[in-house]
């Protein structure tokens, strides 16, 4: 389960992901690609042995989703953090937050920074359709078996195919505790 510091942690790289969206002007077609490149991304840092989000997923009919990730969607719009699929100013508070703990942070933080940022250049022009195809391409297995592969195209509706914090990684991403109080307060929590 989601921490409150895991929480402040993922609405910040959630809005970081928008903002490169909103800076290419790339299209948007909604909530569906969002969970689609944060669950890619979530992979790949999983898979680089380092956690920067900490949402759950399950397969849904278009791919990946994940309740939590719908949740801070909801919240940042809310705040008025975030309009549509777009970072609002209030939010550029976070943002440059986010600049500075990534590199005061050390390398994990440079390493989440730079997957999710890869990401995002890599299937942030893809249409909706495309992007669902690569994530049903993609093979997940379970931690403790990771010989047994399936696509997320086979794996059953519904069912949980991504729990980070069951995952043991070398490094997370980390917010200093004299600068938690600046990003919750830009965060409006």
């Amino acid at each position: 389960m989601r921490t409150p510091h895991d929480m402040m942690i993922d609405r910040t790289l959630l809005m970081y992901a928008l903002r490169v969206i909103q800076d290419r002007a790339w299209p948007m077609a909604g909530d569906v690609k969002v969970h689609q490149l944060v669950f890619l991304a979530e992979l790949h840092m999983l898979g680089k042995g380092v956690r920067g989000l900490h949402y759950d997923f399950v397969r849904f009919p278009y791919g990946a989703f994940s309740r939590e990730l719908d949740n801070d969607l909801l919240a940042l719009r809310r705040k008025e953090l975030v309009r549509n699929f777009d970072v609002a100013e209030g939010a550029e508070g976070c943002l440059r937050f986010l600049s500075g703990e990534a590199a005061a942070g050390g390398e994990t933080n440079e390493q989440v920074m730079t997957i999710l940022h890869s990401v995002v250049e890599t299937y942030g022009p893809q249409d909706v359709g495309a992007m669902t195809k690569s994530v049903e391409d993609v093979e997940i297995s379970a931690a403790n078996r990771p010989e047994d592969t399936v696509r997320v195209l086979d794996v059953p509706f519904h069912t949980v195919m991504l729990v980070p914090s069951r995952i043991d990684v070398a490094g997370d991403f980390s917010v200093s505790p004299r600068a938690v109080p600046g990003l919750k307060a830009a965060l409006g929590l």
